[in-house]
């Protein structure tokens, strides 16, 4: 694209050099991806991205950042450029802008991604520290995504605690579990029942006690999968 920042075609170049075509198909059929893969690995990747973020002039404002983070997800031809993107967007140069603006550009990337990989990555390593810096403004937000007509957004919601250890707000995370149980709208779904079992086996880490009585307390509506995720380390 012609208007394209700097730092976008930076990383397109950079990532276009590099691949390996056999890699590159059983990547896409194991991320079941309709957008094919160059057949890089994450490390090498995040290699590439970190010598091309130090060599090339990076967006000054706000503005300038959230226009290159979208125009190299939305416009991603391989699905390294949407992981390029995350990576940008995640930047330290971005730090001044991670607060509860950017949510929008967030659930933008969370809903269009639409797969594990992605929004797992992004609510890791984007939401959850917006969460934890900002947690009254932000708290409203993520139990409205857990009741979101939006299967990714309420895993986003669900997760977005695992890396707050005894900061874990256990009155946030009863609520968007309590949410997607066994009979709600998604209940039923793999990626909402797993998430379910992976935020309570990570908190289970800092109080087995809390989450054992949670399990119990929840019996008849967490399903098989969520309790044994759950449950995983305190047999």
């Amino acid at each position: 694209m012609k208007d394209a920042p700097p730092i976008v075609a930076a990383l397109r170049r950079a990532l276009g050099e590099h691949g390996d075509p056999e890699r590159a198909a059983g990547q896409q059929r194991y991320m079941k991806s309709v957008m094919p893969y160059r057949g890089i690995t994450s490390p090498h990747l995040r290699s590439i991205a970190r010598a091309t973020l130090a060599a090339t002039p990076l967006p000054q404002t706000r503005n300038q950042w959230t226009y290159a983070v979208r125009l190299l997800w939305d416009d991603a031809a391989f699905r390294e450029e949407r992981y390029a993107a995350s990576l940008l967007a995640q930047h330290r140069s971005a730090r001044a802008w991670q607060d509860p603006m950017t949510l929008g550009l967030y659930r933008h990337l969370v809903v269009t991604g639409a797969w594990w990989d992605y929004v797992d990555d992004v609510t890791s390593h984007c939401i959850s520290p917006i969460l934890f810096q900002h947690n009254a403004a932000v708290t409203p937000t993520m139990r409205e995504w857990a009741r979101a007509d939006d299967l990714w957004l309420r895993r986003s919601a669900i997760i977005s605690q695992l890396p707050f250890k005894d900061r874990t707000d256990t009155a946030l995370l009863t609520d968007v579990i309590e949410a997607n149980v066994e009979g709600t709208a998604y209940g039923h779904e793999f990626f909402v029942r797993k998430a379910i079992g992976w935020a309570l086996r990570q908190y289970a880490r800092v109080d087995p006690d809390w989450v054992r009585a949670f399990v119990a307390a929840h019996e008849p509506e967490l399903s098989g999968l969520s309790k044994r995720e759950a449950l995983k380390h305190l047999r």
